[in-house]
């Protein structure tokens, strides 16, 4: 059974991806480590700080594939001999993912007393207002881009 579209609305064009989006989030394992806060820096600026006490900078990644954040922490094993009596301290691997609006960018990562800040900016597109022609024709009819090019292949021949 599907779940009923929220943005089934014909008044919204074109954001089939947003929600294609909005399904891999849900479905994304909702495991809680390692935590996580994510603040708002400023009106445009965001900061995520995942706690990765014990992970050095070689053990940490960052890769950015299309909208998705992908953070891995991978510790390389341990052979120093020691025999713990008990072990509360995790140093397991993880991987994190966050997925990004339209226009957001990484555009810093620290590591700093075992906390991991990402600074995140949202890049504020100057508005786009333009004036769209109208033209006497069928719909479906050749636009004059495409006649224009139609003339041309017909002259060449």
């Amino acid at each position: 059974m599907s779940r009923p579209s929220v943005l089934n609305s014909p008044l919204l064009l074109g954001f089939d991806r947003l929600e294609r989006m909005l399904d891999h989030v849900s479905k994304s394992s909702h495991e809680g480590y390692p935590p996580y806060n994510i603040e708002q820096v400023s009106e445009n600026a965001l900061r995520i700080t995942l706690a990765v006490a014990g992970f050095a900078i070689e053990d940490l990644s960052i890769l950015i594939e299309d909208n998705q954040m992908m953070i891995r922490g991978r510790k390389a094993e341990e052979n120093t001999g020691h025999v713990y009596l008990y072990r509360g301290i995790a140093s397991r691997q993880f991987q994190r993912a966050f997925v990004l609006a339209e226009g957001m960018e990484v555009v810093d990562a620290r590591l700093h007393n075992g906390l991991l800040h990402i600074d995140l900016r949202r890049r504020v597109p100057e508005p786009d207002i333009r004036t769209v022609p109208i033209q006497k024709g069928s719909p479906g009819a050749a636009s004059p881009s495409e006649t224009e090019t139609l003339d041309v292949q017909r002259d060449a021949s």
